[in-house]
């Protein structure tokens, strides 16, 4: 009896080992595991290459062919360096804090598909928007952790300034992600669209749902159009309804993973390198993985939430023929589409960071509580306002997508003259104090006549219609 227990035991280990599903698993795995360690690899490499050009020079171009190689042999120093350690540090907090930096970020990854057959078995998970909200929010554990045990005032600080960043700007990131689920809760039922248990009205939080809210295609029987556009419709993408609430979930993004402008909390300038100071070697390397990994990480969630994900033309067609050979193609042409995406985003990031100064610290704050946050809740109440509306007056769902479209355009533009006037504002009252000085003399400064002070209009300082000959000089010579 034993003996046959074991041998069912072994077929079915045997089984499952030889199964599609395990095939898919492995498959899976590797191709995410691989992602994760390679990704910050290429992308180091691009934003030095893209920095370069964008600047006018030339970048790595000396360790391989093109300077291919620079960060494959940055990787072998950081293997190779001294793990120093600082002696009045908090030994088992300072180590723990890179791996407790990292592991959400690998958790993310486990609800991303990136293909219909490259999937981990969570990626089904029907929560998987709360689940990546929640695993993004406990990268900040890691930093504090890093600062407080490094003993370093410089490195405390600037892992409170990033906790108060992060905190801050987890608020309107989630509230940005409201106005997706509020779609796919107006167009579930509808016809093409999905719906839940036969209720209409009854939303996702799901990554994969909320993709096919976005590529819903009616087959014509011609086969050139649907091999097209079965599961890839851009005009249906959410980045036409919502455009203003992908901007706010980006620019949080960039300031969840402290990239630049949002860069104060590791910032040279502000404070020397802030909670990274103590650190070398590869612990010193897993913060910046982690970084790179939440860029690629913000990157496929803005993806799937607001550009249709993996799909793509052929992607659908070829999956739904049932044949393996075919099935295979099109995975690796979703997988292809799906990469091209993210790091188009991602190039976003490295343009960002070649083009906008580093914020100040007052900015970085009043951008979050002032303008972010009561934006994103002004547009949870106009999208559900204009559902209202249109369904009291029994208008078709494509009304209410084009009004919300062009009321969330016209938003967009608003917004980016709020925020430009609100910089230059902000950045004139905190040089007031300096062009007042500069434009007032003191006795003995060589000027006959003094300038007086200037009046204050809103701590900012009014014009001067004409100076004294010579106060420009003397003050600069001050």
């Amino acid at each position: 009896m034993h003996i046959l227990l074991a041998d069912d035991v072994g077929t079915q280990l045997l089984h499952g080992i030889l199964s599609w599903d395990f095939l898919q698993f492995v498959v899976a795995f590797l191709s995410i595991f691989g992602l994760i360690l390679t990704s910050a690899v290429i992308l180091i490499l691009a934003e030095r290459k893209i920095m370069g050009w964008m600047q006018d020079r030339v970048g790595p171009m000396h360790t391989g062919p093109w300077g291919l190689l620079q960060t494959v042999a940055d990787v072998g120093k950081l293997l190779l360096k001294e793990d120093i350690h600082v002696s009045s540090a908090d030994k088992l907090v300072f180590l723990v804090a890179p791996s407790v930096f990292m592991a959400p970020v690998i958790a993310t990854f486990a609800v991303l598909p990136f293909s219909p057959y490259i999937a981990l078995p969570g990626s089904a998970l029907a929560t998987g928007l709360v689940f990546l909200v929640a695993m993004s929010s406990l990268d900040v554990v890691g930093v504090i952790m890093a600062g407080w045990s490094s003993n370093n005032k410089y490195s405390l600080i600037g892992g409170l300034r990033s906790a108060a960043q992060m905190i801050s700007y987890e608020l309107p990131l989630v509230l940005a992600l409201i106005g997706v689920v509020i779609l796919t809760s107006v167009l579930a039922g509808l016809p093409g669209y999905p719906s839940y248990g036969g209720q209409a009205g009854v939303g996702t939080i799901s990554l994969v749902e909320i993709m096919k809210f976005q590529n819903v295609w009616q087959n014509t029987g011609i086969p050139v159009l649907d091999f097209i556009f079965r599961g890839f419709t851009p005009w249906r993408w959410f980045i036409l309804v919502q455009p203003l609430m992908l901007v706010i979930y980006y620019t949080c993004g960039l300031a969840e993973t402290n990239r630049a402008p949002f860069d104060l909390p590791e910032a040279e300038s502000e404070l020397v390198a802030g909670y990274l100071t103590e650190y070398s070697g590869m612990r010193w390397a897993l913060f910046f993985l982690g970084e790179y990994g939440n860029m690629t990480i913000v990157s496929a969630i803005t993806t799937y939430l607001f550009l249709g994900g993996f799909s793509g033309p052929g992607v659908a067609y070829l999956t739904d023929l049932n044949v393996p050979l075919w099935g295979w193609v099109g995975n690796i042409l979703a997988l292809v589409y799906f990469v091209l995406k993210v790091y188009l985003l991602c190039f976003v990031f490295i343009w960002v960071r070649s083009t906008l100064p580093r914020l100040r610290a007052d900015q970085l704050m009043q951008f979050a509580w002032l303008i972010l946050i009561p934006v994103t809740l002004a547009n949870i109440i106009v999208t559900a306002f204009l559902y209202l509306v249109s369904d009291s007056l029994h208008l078709p769902a494509v009304v209410y997508l084009v009004v919300l479209g062009v009321v969330n355009w016209a938003g967009l533009f608003g917004f980016v003259w709020l925020v430009g006037r609100v910089t230059v504002s902000t950045t004139r009252r905190a040089q007031a104090p300096a062009i007042r000085a500069q434009l007032r003399s003191r006795p003995g400064a060589g000027v006959s006549t003094p300038v007086p002070a200037l009046p204050l209009r809103d701590a900012v300082p009014a014009r001067v219609p004409t100076l004294p000959q010579g106060a420009g000089v003397a003050a600069h010579r001050e």
